[in-house]
């Protein structure tokens, strides 16, 4: 039986995965399913989806040769589970949204700006206008409404977003935006939920440790910087991207394997990071299993683990002191072994963790002494999107 209660539907458009959630458009704004595409462009692409009140996970094998044959698939899909014509509207995140600071519907005006700015992202926005076009040919008058990943951090200072260049290209919009911003804005949330006013007048560092990977330092509620900058392959090494590098590096590698712009470009977002260091895995699951076997893998966690560290160090100053960290991402939220090791000498901060409860992912883990509260917070960046769109639809 199809759901033909009124709903919003999620997406969340990746490289080569696109996500899916449906939530109930009320008050409880229920989660009734979600689910991904995965392995877009191989020949052993899948839909995946649970139910809610169902822990049996699902599997299709499906047609998925690029982005728009994935999205034509995942809506047939959606067909059979939902009457569209309660469907009120579509949220997609957009990882790149230059100035804008709130969520918008998607206009023509929008898609042809975000199309003069794929060269920024062009990762994830071409596959992000693909899908907000496959919908609107197939439902023309379904609202669609772009949640923005880098609205979060137009708070921030002048002074963080300037990047040390000639200021020409700062008047072209190069300039540090920093991503991750819808889960930051529901960790920001929760944590409101939890402490009461007190979280908006403290000093927080927010980690989000994934597959993408960076921190924000907030105060007063607010991103005053961020370290992800122009684009998501800067600041933190991550699973396959750089983080920050040395441009003479850059120069270095384009010249001595002669690479083109789009061969540079893939080699910093997909060759590197985690899985360049340790040639073995981009997953840090993989590299703490094999890190007493190879000095690889010890090197690439190794690596993860110091610079985090550094980061924290960088932000504390910035802030001017800190009342809290919190771990939120793949990571952050399931990792005791990593937060262990980035928080490890950094009681000269106030932060003491509780190795017990870091070994059991508690909602605190730090000591009843410790000065920082270090909290791991479960981030919900669709749930997000969801009650931003409720709020809008209202």
């Amino acid at each position: 039986m199809k759901i033909n209660k009124a709903c919003i539907l999620i997406i969340n458009g990746g490289s080569s995965t696109i996500k899916f959630a449906l939530y109930a458009a009320d008050k409880s704004l229920d989660r009734l399913f979600h689910g991904k595409i995965d392995r877009i462009g191989s020949k052993v692409s899948t839909l995946n989806y649970i139910l809610e009140g169902n822990t049996q996970k699902y599997t299709l094998p499906i047609k998925a040769f690029d982005n728009k044959s994935a999205s034509i698939s995942l809506i047939d899909w959606l067909e059979k589970q939902v009457d569209f014509s309660s469907v009120k509207a579509v949220a997609h995140r957009i990882v790149h949204g230059m100035h804008h600071t709130e969520p918008e519907y998607i206009t023509h005006e929008l898609l042809d700006e975000l199309r003069l700015i794929i060269s920024y992202d062009p990762d994830h926005l071409p596959n992000e206008i693909e899908l907000i076009e496959t919908f609107r040919q197939r439902y023309q008058t379904l609202q669609q409404v772009a949640c923005f990943d880098t609205a979060f951090h137009t708070t921030m200072p002048r002074v963080a977003k300037l990047l040390p260049i000639p200021r020409r290209f700062d008047k072209k919009g190069i300039q540090r935006y920093g991503f991750h911003g819808i889960s930051y804005s529901y960790l920001m949330e929760e944590l409101t939920r939890i402490e009461g006013s007190k979280a908006t007048h403290s000093r927080v560092i927010l980690a989000h440790l994934g597959n993408g990977a960076s921190m924000t330092a907030v105060s007063e509620g607010k991103s005053i910087d961020t370290s992800m900058g122009f684009t998501p392959a800067g600041g933190l090494p991550m699973s396959s991207r750089t983080g920050d590098l040395d441009p003479g590096v850059a120069w270095y590698m384009i010249k001595s394997d002669n690479l083109s712009p789009k061969q540079f470009n893939h080699l910093i977002n997909h060759d590197s990071g985690l899985l360049g260091i340790s040639e073995i895995s981009p997953d840090i699951r993989d590299l703490l299993e094999q890190e007493t076997k190879d000095f690889r893998a010890a090197e690439a966690v190794d690596l993860f683990c110091y610079q985090a560290k550094k980061w924290v160090g960088a932000y504390v100053a910035v802030l001017g002191g800190l009342d809290s960290l919190v771990f939120a991402g793949g990571i952050g939220e399931n990792s005791p072994q990593i937060r262990s090791r980035i928080c490890k000498g950094l009681q000269c901060f106030g932060i003491e963790l509780d190795e017990k409860r870091n070994n059991t992912n508690a909602p605190i883990i730090s000591t009843d002494k410790s000065k920082v509260t270090v909290r791991v917070i479960n981030t919900n960046e669709e749930w997000m999107m969801a009650k931003t769109v409720r709020q809008m639809l209202k």
